[in-house]
């Protein structure tokens, strides 16, 4: 049935009787019970915005080309055959017909199970209606799905005789029948019914195939299974001409031929598909480990995710790299930050977006943009190592912003950058959901074989992996769901959801899965929330992590081995008075006279220095660690750097006299003020670095002659909320809101499909509303409110907007009705003046 049909619908009386086939997709919808309605509204949510006024208006809405679209893009490869069957099949197809599309002459038991699953998928959607002996399928999906020169189909098959011979002669017509062997007709119709059937009945069809020449069976052969068009020459060969002549190929253009459906599926014995999967492939075992070595690898590269963050945005502490004009990070500072992290650009891309994701990095929003932590990450920074893992992994699930697209190129040849917009892809929160999901269908410890969980993904959304394919471009070597699938693998093993490619115990709980260790006492909850269900995978995880320690192990070779991760002020001290040599199960520093002297310069005296050292080593201080901290502390401070531009001083007139001497200091423009202070033409800081470079250890003092203490202030952004996912569409309504849903669609319809009376004054025409007096008007609705008795009213709003409403009028007073409203479920008033007119309703239909 067409739009417009289902638009006439409102005037249908309702089918009754238990036996009474539906005619149209609505009165399809009407036989549905509540949980049927839910059932396609959940299935659809598309169909709820805005919640139609009646099950007429649901079946319209559900047979839009957009709202359809949608539908067949969220079927698994199966159901999307069995609409495509129905689409090259009769309008409508019985269900044996259906099946014979699908099995062809041979059967297939496989398909014969799964079959009434795909129909009832089908039917659930409103994207078919009717009985099992005429299965409709909705006009637009039919219209999407029919094989067109403009849109082949994938079942490869052409148009039908009749389509095909639409445009042709009478004469031409009856020159094929008769070439066929058929005996001529009386018109062009009952030719092509005729030749229809020839080609349909197997036994003549076959018997006609028999004369044919070998030549003639192989053009066939190259046609059967698609494309079904093929050029051919002005004057083409014997073979063809033999097809040609007797309608086994018919032209679309003077170029071209086609190959008609019906000749098709008798070579093909019946199958529409070539390669029906009526079964989803199996997801491959790739390699099996024991559950704890994948609990432990997972809790280990956790670990590494917790300090590859913590090391990135630290080294952002006082500011980030600028923000594009465009928006996002430059192709030069992303090289950067992954030697920095030593990890390639497309990881790095990944770390940032994942800290951009949970709200932890964002750009400050001055003049000249730059990105740095938000105050969120001082906060993160305090929690235990498991629960700032779940903030990392926690909005990672739900991101559509996906770091694999960096570097790639948009729609209008721009490289997309880090952090950038154009970095949204909608359905990546359904794909990780779906991978993770997958994973853990199999064993503990099993870790898939990726092509086939890939293959997985195809089989379950065919035809929205073909969509993006081309949304893509052409040179996409795959479709988009399975990059987001690679993606997805690669980033769970770098968070520590996965171990050795397995699903870990913390994963599984995070997607409220039974656990490995207590699959008995742990059931899906289904409705759990996510971050329940964080707090769960927090738990689990807690104790695989390793234990922070307050030591560290001082070697003679000036370095310092830390045995695992350092409580934070500790760690924060040593990062200050030594440089991370290396990184791992143990993290190596070094000390050097840099790294003493930026301790010097934070503050602290070699005394402290002496003191934090003998407090938190277990091994005794070595010798060389303590004569280089003397050392550099015995010359720091020796020079007194200050502004003039700036100035040097000095007790030592010697050592100025070496410092002017020095070929290096020439740019730094010194000249001798007094026999203890040179003038320079730089600013403090300049000179401070050059006499460093030198290999002297200045130290900075302020105006009044004071040595200043430098520190590296943290730079935080003000306050910033982490990026909203992108919807894939409209959010899947909750049992309330589908409740409240059915019961307003079901009070409309019975609204719109009530029987009423006629009124007095004149006659209502079909879909209008009803005209009265306003004296006749007052008396029915005064007359219904004694009897309590039901009335059906026509009213305009303030907006102007014209309904119908079938009412239970309870009180009328003051130029107004009150009354329970059976279209709206709920009691409301409405002002005499604006009800347009009142009828009767027979025999009290509500």
């Amino acid at each position: 049935m067409g739009i417009g049909e289902l638009d006439r619908e409102a005037h249908v009386p309702e089918v009754t009787g238990a036996a009474a086939a539906p005619r149209t997709l609505a009165e399809a919808l009407r036989a549905r019970g509540d949980e049927g309605l839910a059932a396609l509204l959940r299935a659809r949510p598309d169909l709820l915005s805005p919640v139609p006024n009646d099950l007429t208006q649901l079946a319209t809405r559900a047979g839009t080309r957009g709202s359809v679209v949608r539908a067949l893009e969220r079927l698994d490869r199966f159901a999307l055959q069995t609409a495509e069957a129905l689409a090259v099949g009769p309008d409508p197809a019985p269900y044996p017909v259906l099946l014979a599309l699908l099995t062809g002459d041979e059967g297939d038991p496989e398909i014969e199970a799964a079959l009434p699953g795909a129909v009832a998928l089908l039917r659930e959607q409103a994207l078919v209606w009717g009985e099992d002996d005429r299965l409709r399928l909705v006009r637009t999906a039919r219209e999407l799905l029919a094989p067109s020169a403009q849109h082949p189909s994938p079942t490869g098959l052409g148009p039908t005789v009749a389509e095909a011979t639409s445009g042709m002669s009478p004469g031409r017509v009856q020159e094929i029948i008769a070439a066929a062997g058929l005996p001529a007709t009386h018109d062009p119709v009952s030719a092509v019914a005729a030749l229809t059937g020839l080609f349909t009945d197997r036994e003549r069809m076959g018997a006609l195939l028999d004369t044919a020449a070998p030549e003639a069976l192989a053009v066939l052969d190259r046609l059967v299974w698609g494309p079904p068009y093929g050029e051919v020459t002005a004057n083409p060969a014997p073979p063809v001409r033999w097809l040609r002549d007797r309608g086994m190929l018919l032209p679309v253009s003077a170029r071209t031929m086609v190959l008609p459906r019906e000749v098709a599926l008798h070579l093909r014995g019946g199958r529409a598909h070539r390669a029906p999967e009526p079964v989803p492939p199996e997801l491959g075992v790739l390699r099996e480990y024991r559950p704890q070595v994948v609990d432990s690898a997972a809790a280990g590269q956790a670990h590494v995710a917790l300090a590859t963050v913590e090391e990135l945005l630290k080294s952002w502490d006082r500011g980030g790299p600028p923000v594009l004009r465009a928006g996002g990070l430059a192709v030069r500072d992303l090289k950067r930050t992954a030697a920095a992290l030593d990890v390639t650009e497309e990881t790095a891309a990944f770390w940032l977006e994942l800290c951009h994701g949970a709200g932890l990095l964002a750009s400050d929003g001055e003049a000249d943009e730059r990105y740095a932590p938000t105050p969120a990450y001082d906060h993160w920074l305090d929690l235990p190592a498991a629960e700032r893992w779940a903030l990392l992994v926690t909005p990672w699930l739900s991101a559509t912003r996906t770091a694999g697209l960096v570097g790639g190129q948009d729609a209008k040849g721009r490289t997309l950058a880090a952090l950038g917009p154009d970095l949204d892809r909608a359905p990546a929160p359904e794909v990780r959901h779906r991978v993770l999901a997958l994973l853990a269908t199999l064993a503990p410890g099993g870790a898939a074989d990726p092509e086939t969980l890939f293959a997985r993904l195809r089989w379950e959304r065919p035809l929205r992996g073909a969509a993006q394919i081309a949304s893509e471009g052409a040179g996409a070597a795959t479709d988009l769901r399975s990059r987001l699938a690679r993606w997805t693998l690669a980033e769970a093993e770098l968070l520590g959801l996965t171990g050795r490619g397995a699903l870990s115990g913390p994963a599984r709980a995070l997607l409220n899965l039974p656990l490995a260790e207590a699959a008995a006492a742990t059931a899906p909850g289904g409705g759990v929330e996510l971050s329940v269900a964080a707090d769960r995978a927090a738990t689990l995880l807690a104790p695989l992590l390793p234990e922070a320690v307050d030591h560290v192990l001082l070697q003679a070779d000036l370095t310092a081995v830390a045995p695992g991760p350092l409580r934070r002020p500790l760690a924060d001290a040593l990062a200050v008075l030594a440089d991370v040599e290396s990184k791992g199960g143990a993290t190596v520093y070094r000390f050097t006279p840099g790294s003493v002297r930026r301790a010097l310069d934070a503050g602290q005296t070699a005394s402290d220095l002496h003191d934090f050292l003998k407090a938190h080593s277990r091994t005794p201080v070595p010798q060389p660690l303590a004569y280089l901290v003397d050392d550099v502390a015995r010359r720091h401070g020796h020079l007194k750097v200050g502004a003039a531009s700036a100035y040097l001083r000095c007790d030592d007139d010697t050592v100025l006299g070496e410092i002017l001497a020095d070929r290096r200091s020439a740019s730094l423009g010194l000249r001798r003020l007094a026999p203890t202070v040179l003038a320079a033409q730089t600013d403090p800081a300049s000179l401070l670095d050059g006499l460093r470079s030198m290999g002297y250890a200045p130290a900075a003092e302020s105006a009044e002659g004071d040595v200043l203490i430098t520190r590296a202030d943290a730079y935080r952004t003000p306050a910033r909320t982490a990026p909203v996912p992108v919807p894939d569409g409209p959010p899947a309504p909750d049992t309330t809101l589908l409740g409240a849903a059915v019961r307003a669609i079901r009070a409309g319809d019975r609204a719109a499909t009530a029987v009423r009376k006629e009124p007095a004054a004149a006659s209502t025409a079909a879909g209008a509303l009803p005209r009265t007096s306003a004296a006749e008007t007052l008396a029915t609705v005064q007359a219904a409110a004694m009897t309590g008795s039901a009335v059906w009213i026509g009213y305009v709003n303030a907006d102007g907007a014209a309904s119908q409403r079938v009412i239970a009028p309870v009180r009328v007073e003051g130029g107004f009705v009150t009354g329970y409203d059976h279209t709206a479920d709920e009691v409301r008033t409405y002002p005499l003046h604006r009800i347009t007119g009142v009828a009767e309703l027979a025999d009290d239909q509500v």
